[in-house]
């Protein structure tokens, strides 16, 4: 990971763990069947997905760079059947 990516995962795992504490003092004042406990939850939740989704985008190698640079070279044509 690059420090640009490793800063962004840190700070949505920071974020997380804030909801998570949230979300629990949530849930200790209104009960664990309120809506209001259920949406703190669904925050966590979101938060958790966007998090996955980050780690699943995998960074560009160097044909993928240079074809974004230079769309009209040979290397980068695509042919269709």
């Amino acid at each position: 990971m690059t420090n640009i990516q490793e800063k962004t995962s840190n700070d949505i795992q920071e974020k997380i763990q804030e909801e998570v504490e949230q979300a629990r003092t949530v849930c200790d004042i209104s009960g664990s069947n309120s809506a209001e406990c259920a949406a703190a939850w669904d925050a966590v939740e979101e938060l958790q997905a966007e998090a996955s989704h980050k780690r699943q985008i995998k960074p560009k190698n160097s044909l993928e760079k240079y074809c974004d640079a230079n769309p009209e070279a040979d290397e980068c044509r695509l042919y269709e059947d």
